[in-house]
């Protein structure tokens, strides 16, 4: 899988106030990013674990900690098929 990295500033202040280190608040960062992707529509459910750095399965079992539900996007894909 080919990848490509990003470089976001990140204030000292953020950092401190999340009582994490860099790699600590950029797994968050990334996880954060995949769960709002997924929610919105933009990313599948594999696409997103895949930018969260998890498996699938795990991905959408955390999917309730950040109050997105699991299966959402499917569910909005199959109502349009049929409606």
């Amino acid at each position: 899988m080919a990848t490509r990295q990003i470089v976001v500033d990140v204030p000292e202040k953020v950092l401190l106030a999340e009582k994490m280190d860099e790699a600590e608040f950029a797994r968050e960062l990334r996880t954060l990013a995949a769960v709002k992707l997924y929610e919105l529509g933009r990313l599948s459910s594999g696409r997103a674990a895949e930018l969260a750095g998890m498996a699938r399965v795990e991905f959408l079992l955390n999917l309730g900690r950040y109050k997105v539900f699991p299966l959402d996007a499917e569910l909005r894909s199959l109502e349009a098929a049929v409606g």
